[in-house]
């Protein structure tokens, strides 16, 4: 739905039918991603090829990682170190660390022809942040701009004329003297080379006088006292040189940038899934004594991450990881447990029985759900726990992946069913706060097919999905570096590969062995894992 602050808003549609197959079959430990029954195989088979452990448990020592191909060099953030690591691959069994590069605030980086940009918050985080250049073969920097608050996400456009930044602009708080920046969209022309970058500034000023308008078409802007510019919050970009499409992660909703003028053309809100019906289900509890995934009266905010984008028949849509985020600050925390809610009885009939902790009750909800003088009319959970495909141009849904995360690790890797990334013994001990949480995405193209890889932050595996016919998407191969042994220590590295937070996929074009990579790094265990990639 295009949202223009000149145009009347409307809704967007939000249901949609769960298309997926699933591989069964059960997952040995620290497998290599062969987990298929005897009946099918799958079309993509992730096999690991090698790791660079960096020795820091749960301090981020390894996030988004980015390539480049003519030295075979990877950079990984290192957030806990206040570096990138500059990681040799051209041998992939055996990454290598050569170099480091001094980047205090690092939250992300990307590569273009030997140009690294790495984009990097200020010590206080509601400052403007930087973005920093360097010689991909030499370390050296070769320029520095100045870029808005809590720069998040960085990428280039195809051609490298420009760096788009988005900035998250989060808040300090929400207590009287606290601070709150504005969220923007860095556009950085590099037309004329680092050292004379410009940097243009796409922000939401002229939807400021909208907010009510922007509330009813289902953006969620909430935050105590923000203005439309503070509130909204861009997380992350795709871009193919001409538009880049920005994730509002907490607003539940998807910006449209034009490069050119740097300017916000659209917002669309993403609607929320109705969790109530079959196929959109999920496993609502951490209290419940395992796996049951079923459909529950309360619905799910899409939230979105990670994405990416692809071009299906003439058109261009947006492949999105849904996992959720809720504010939690000094003076405003938006999250609560079913059970502690007063529910209308005339929209819950069965409200007690709902709020047993085998039930809902557990369950972990915002307080903006819908609610009047009797309680609350709707409930709403953060993050869809599915990934979705959608229209670039209107924000409508295409596909939805359903409840077929959770029904896969739950068939692959039942010991790991909604498990936390930081403890191996810890199974369904996410189902009451977005379960899975599918983050990390990247796109590739397989034999002439489109492949989404998306990892899944709590469980840690990595799944395929052909996405090639943008209505039918469906589950092609899932993978996992992680032991399933529930006695296996993580913080000593027993229980191999924790969190994947960015992921990143290599075509053969450009992969030092001439086949396809996939790329995971893994912020709680501390490790960069390069995989193969074959179909069949």
């Amino acid at each position: 739905m295009r949202l223009r602050p000149t145009a009347p808003v409307a809704v967007l549609a939000t249901t949609s039918l769960a298309a997926t197959a699933l591989l069964a079959g059960p997952a040995p430990a620290l497998a290599g991603g062969h987990h298929h029954g005897p009946g099918r195989s799958p079309e993509v088979v992730l096999t690991p090829l090698g790791t660079y452990r960096t020795g820091l448990f749960d301090e981020g020592g390894s996030e988004i990682t980015a390539h480049d191909p003519a030295t075979q060099r990877l950079f990984v953030v290192s957030s806990g170190a206040g570096t990138v690591d500059v990681l040799d691959i051209s041998r992939p069994a055996r990454p290598r660390r050569v170099a480091t590069l001094d980047t205090p605030g690092a939250n992300s980086v990307a590569v273009h022809r030997g140009l690294v940009a790495v984009a990097e918050e200020a010590d206080d985080k509601t400052a403007p942040g930087s973005l920093a250049f360097f010689d991909a073969r030499t370390g050296a920097e070769r320029g520095r701009v100045t870029v808005g608050a809590l720069p998040d996400m960085v990428t280039f456009t195809p051609d490298g004329h420009y760096a788009v930044v988005a900035n998250e602009g989060e808040p300090e708080g929400y207590c009287a003297g606290q601070s709150d920046p504005e969220g923007s969209v860095s556009v950085v022309d590099l037309r004329r080379g680092p050292a004379r970058a410009v940097v243009r500034t796409a922000d939401f000023h002229r939807w400021d006088r909208h907010a009510d308008r922007l509330r009813a078409a289902g953006v969620r802007v909430f935050g105590p006292g923000a203005t439309v510019s503070q509130d909204l919050e861009p997380e992350y970009v795709t871009t193919d040189g001409r538009t880049a499409w920005v994730t509002l992660q907490e607003n539940n909703a998807v910006a449209t940038v034009d490069l050119r003028s740097a300017r916000v053309t659209r917002i669309a809100p993403l609607g929320t899934k109705d969790h109530d019906t079959t196929g959109q289900g999920l496993d609502a509890s951490d209290k419940d004594g395992g796996v049951h995934i079923a459909p529950r009266p309360v619905r799910g905010l899409y939230q979105p991450d990670s994405l990416g984008h692809y071009t299906s028949g003439g058109h261009t849509y947006l492949v999105t990881a849904n996992e959720g985020d809720a504010r939690e600050y000094d003076c405003f925390a938006e999250e609560e447990r079913v059970a502690d809610l007063t529910l209308d009885p005339a929209a819950f009939p069965d409200a007690a029985a709902l709020q047993e902790k085998g039930a809902l009750g557990r369950l972990t909800v915002t307080t903006t759900s819908a609610h009047g003088p009797d309680g609350y009319t709707g409930l709403d959970a953060f993050g869809a726990r599915s990934v979705s495909v959608r229209d670039a141009r209107t924000g409508r849904l295409v596909w939805d992946s359903g409840d077929a995360l959770e029904q896969l690790v739950a068939e692959q890797q039942p010991s790991l069913f909604n498990a936390n990334n930081d403890d191996n013994d810890s199974v369904d001990s996410r189902s009451d706060d977005k379960g899975p949480e599918p983050e990390g995405l990247d796109l590739g193209r397989l034999r002439g097919r489109t492949y989404a890889f998306v990892g899944l932050e709590r469980t840690s595996g990595i799944v395929a999905i052909d996405v090639t016919d943008p209505a039918h998407g469906r589950v092609a191969g899932y993978a996992s570096n992680r032991s399933t042994d529930p006695a296996a220590d993580a913080e000593a590295g027993e229980a191999g590969d924790l969190g994947p937070e960015g992921v990143l996929f290599i075509p053969a074009s450009q992969s030092p062995n001439r086949s396809p990579l996939l790329v995971v790094g893994n912020e709680v265990s501390g490790t960069t894992t390069i995989w193969s990639v074959a179909t069949r």
